[in-house]
């Protein structure tokens, strides 16, 4: 429904991968401190050992998402 929508109104339309966007560091690309399996789901924020950036979940997760769609890293994206 949602490509159908862009095309109709002329929006760029690109399906990405969203599997490990909420565990990977947006700004490093680091996954070895971020919150695992269904335990981890409760935590809403986390801290990255690797860089030290604290993450929300979900805006992380939009940030990796983004980086994707683009095909570029996450590096450099600025905060939603």
């Amino acid at each position: 429904m949602l490509k159908y929508k862009c095309e109709n109104a002329g929006v760029w339309y690109e399906e990405v991968n969203e599997a490990y966007t909420t565990q990977t560091c947006s700004c490093c690309g680091s996954r070895c401190s971020s919150p695992k399996g269904r335990t981890g789901l409760g935590i809403r924020e986390w801290q990255c050992v690797e860089c030290g950036t604290l993450h929300d979940r979900d805006i992380n997760s939009a940030l990796n998402i983004l980086a994707l769609g683009h095909e570029r890293l996450a590096g450099g994206i600025s905060v939603l």
